[in-house]
C-alpha cells in the first residue's frame, strides 16, 4: 500500500484540503488533525479535493462524519471535489451524496461558497 499525504491551502474565504494515497485507520488521524485545526481557526468553508485519494476505509469516512455537524453548526460546510469513480462508489454506497455536495472540479466547489 502507498502512504498518505494531507495538505492544506487557505484562500480568502475557503480552505482546500487535498488528500493523497490511502486514508484508513492508520492515517485518519492526520486528516482529522487538519480538519480540527480548521475548525479551531473558524475556517469552516472547506473543500476536500480527493483527486489523488486511491482508497478510503470506514475510518476515513468516519472523519468526514465526525466533523460535518460541527462545521455546519458554525455556518460552514464541507464540499467534496474531484473524486475518482472507485472512491465515489464507496461514498455512494454509504449515502454520502445525500449529505455532501460533490463536484467534478475543485474550482466548482470553491465557487459554491461565493456570495
Amino acid at each position: 500500500m502507498s502512504g498518505f499525504e494531507v495538505s492544506r491551502k487557505d484562500m480568502d474565504r475557503v480552505s482546500v484540503v487535498s488528500l493523497k494515497g490511502y486514508l484508513d485507520a492508520h492515517t485518519a488521524s492526520d486528516f482529522e488533525d487538519v480538519l480540527q485545526k480548521l475548525v479551531d481557526e473558524d475556517r469552516v468553508r472547506i473543500v476536500v479535493n480527493l483527486r489523488d485519494l486511491h482508497y478510503i476505509s470506514s475510518a476515513g469516512l468516519g472523519v468526514f462524519m465526525g466533523f460535518i455537524e460541527n462545521v455546519r453548526q458554525r455556518e460552514g460546510d464541507i464540499k467534496l471535489a474531484e473524486m475518482s469513480e472507485k472512491v465515489y462508489r464507496v461514498f455512494d454506497l454509504l449515502g454520502f451524496p445525500v449529505l455532501y455536495e460533490i463536484f467534478d472540479s475543485e474550482a466548482e466547489a470553491i465557487q459554491k461558497y461565493q456570495p
